[in-house]
């Protein structure tokens, strides 16, 4: 059975930061592109960060490029997301995704995790 399970989230004041971690078990984890996508309550989910599995490429959407770093460490199944100076709109719930294909925007991933909660407020 696979898992992916995030952690990490929590209350934060603009300009904080947090660190998310997804952990993966159940699959071969240096197979599978892993992606982080947020979701605010009535509105569509969006991808903010990809990392490649074949070199760890990274990829982010330019909301979040220069504020959130994506790193994988595959001998511990695990990718994290390094949220810097974090805005208000950055409040979402935050999904972590596994690709067995690579990393892309829009698609069907192949598991999901069950999110964590980011709220930025003062």
């Amino acid at each position: 059975q696979v898992q992916l399970v995030e952690s990490g989230g929590g209350l934060v004041q603009p300009g904080g930061s947090l660190k998310l971690s997804c952990v993966a078990s159940g699959l071969t984890f240096d197979e599978y592109a892993i992606a982080w996508f947020r979701q605010v309550s009535g509105k569509a989910r969006e991808a903010v960060s990809c990392i490649s599995y074949r070199d760890s490429s990274a990829y982010y959407q330019d909301f979040v490029q220069g504020r959130f770093t994506i790193s994988r460490d595959n001998a511990k199944n695990t990718v994290y997301l390094q949220m810097d100076s974090l805005k208000l709109e950055d409040t979402a719930v935050y999904y972590c995704a596994a690709s067995s294909v690579k990393c892309m925007w829009y698609g069907d991933y192949d598991y999901w995790g069950q999110g964590t909660q980011v709220t930025v407020s003062s």
